[in-house]
C-alpha cells in the first residue's frame, strides 16, 4: 500500500459539551476584543474552530450567544466565590480580612473582563433586548441575597441602611472604580496598590455604617 492510498487520520470527534465550551470561550474573546457590535458569529466560529452553523444550533441568535458568554462566567465567578469566602468567620481570619480579600478578587475579575462588561452596559442601554435583565445573572443575584441575609443576621433590626441596598451599593462602587478607572484616577494621583486599598477601605467602612460587629479591625 502506497502513502497515497493510506487513509488520512480522522479528527477525533468532539462531544457537544466540548463544542459548546469552545464556542463560549471564543465568543467571550471576540466580544471582549471587538465589542458586541463589532463581533461576528463568523469570527467566533473561526476562533472556536467550528462551523458557523454549529453556533446557531447552540444559540439561535447573536444576542443569545452574547448573554451566555457574559452571564455564564459571571455566574461561575460568584458561585465559586460564595463557596470559598462566604463561610462563617474562623479563628484566623476576621470578617474584615475576608471582605478585603473579596474586594481584591472582585477588582481582579472586573479588570480582566472590563471590556466585556462595558459592552454589556452599552448593549443594555441601547439594545436592552440583547441582554435581558440583571436578575438573569443568577450567581450575582445569589451573592446579593446571601450577602444581605448575612448582614441582616449580624445587625438585626439596627441597620441604618437596608442590607439589600448596602450590598448592591458596595458592589456598584467597586464596579465603577474599575470600569472607569482612567476617568476617576488621573495619572500620577496614586499608584495601583493605593487605589485598590482606598476602594477596599471605602467599601468596608461603608458597610460598617450599619454597625456590623463582625468587621472588626
Amino acid at each position: 500500500m502506497t502513502a497515497a492510498t493510506i487513509p488520512a487520520a480522522r479528527r477525533k470527534r468532539r462531544s457537544s459539551e466540548e463544542i459548546a465550551d469552545l464556542v463560549l470561550d471564543a465568543a467571550a474573546e471576540e466580544f471582549e476584543a471587538s465589542g458586541y457590535a463589532g463581533a461576528t458569529t463568523a469570527a467566533i466560529a473561526r476562533r472556536a474552530g467550528v462551523a458557523e452553523a454549529q453556533i446557531f444550533r447552540l444559540y439561535p441568535t447573536k444576542q443569545d450567544l452574547f448573554r451566555a458568554a457574559v452571564f455564564q462566567p459571571l455566574n461561575r465567578h460568584f458561585s465559586e466565590f460564595q463557596s470559598r469566602n462566604l463561610a462563617p468567620v474562623g479563628e484566623t481570619e476576621t470578617a474584615r480580612t475576608l471582605a478585603h480579600r473579596y474586594i481584591d478578587e472582585l477588582q481582579d475579575f472586573m479588570a480582566r473582563h472590563s471590556r466585556m462588561l462595558r459592552s454589556l452596559v452599552v448593549a443594555s442601554a441601547y439594545a436592552p433586548e440583547t441582554t435581558g435583565t440583571p436578575g438573569e445573572i443568577e450567581g450575582l443575584a445569589d451573592y446579593f441575597d446571601t450577602g444581605a441575609a448575612m448582614m441582616t443576621q449580624r445587625v438585626g433590626g439596627e441597620a441604618r441602611v437596608d442590607p439589600r441596598l448596602m450590598v448592591r451599593v458596595s458592589f456598584a462602587a467597586v464596579l465603577a472604580s474599575v470600569m472607569f478607572r482612567d476617568w476617576l484616577f488621573p495619572a500620577g494621583m496614586a499608584d495601583e496598590a493605593a487605589i485598590r486599598r482606598a476602594i477596599g477601605e471605602f467599601v468596608i467602612d461603608g458597610i460598617r455604617a450599619n454597625q456590623d460587629p463582625g468587621l472588626e479591625q
